[in-house]
């Protein structure tokens, strides 16, 4: 049995990782952070949990060298990651995942799922801080998951 891709999805950390941010990546294949990491030492600690990190830059982030944009292919589906969603459906993306709205999202649009875990510190329109886990079946279905922090 082929067992799904999980993905440890988090944005918007503004120098803060939640406190079991350890147990919450457990049993994660890969982490995603959507940008405004701003202090890398919140990269360092994400890179010392295990599983390899991919991240994005925010518009908090000084660090030039991390990208504004990245492409990623898992299990057939065409990943997104930015931190601003763009204001139209990008092209050749099934899946665009981003922070900044410090909002969870989980909508279609155009064609195109747009995904936000929503933000570890200074969540906004009355949700909760928040995180999220991404499951890629090995045929491409997903199932995504915002789990509110406490």
């Amino acid at each position: 049995m082929v067992l799904p891709l999980r993905i440890f999805v988090l944005a918007d950390t503004h120098n803060h990782l939640p406190a079991k941010v350890e147990s919450l990546a457990n049993g994660a294949d890969e982490i995603w952070h959507l940008g405004d990491v701003c202090d890398s030492g919140i990269l360092e600690t994400l890179e010392q949990i295990g599983p390899p990190v991919t991240l994005v830059r925010g518009n908090c982030d000084s660090n030039v060298e991390w990208p504004l944009l990245v492409d990623l292919k898992r299990n057939g589906v065409r990943f997104r990651l930015v931190h601003i969603p763009p204001d139209r459906r990008p092209e050749n993306v099934d899946v665009l995942l981003h922070g900044h709205t410090h909002v969870p999202r989980n909508e279609r649009r155009d064609g195109v799922l747009f995904l936000n875990p929503g933000c570890v510190t200074r969540p906004n329109r009355g949700a909760a801080a928040s995180v999220a886990n991404l499951e890629i079946a090995v045929d491409g279905k997903l199932t995504w998951r915002t789990i509110t922090l406490r």
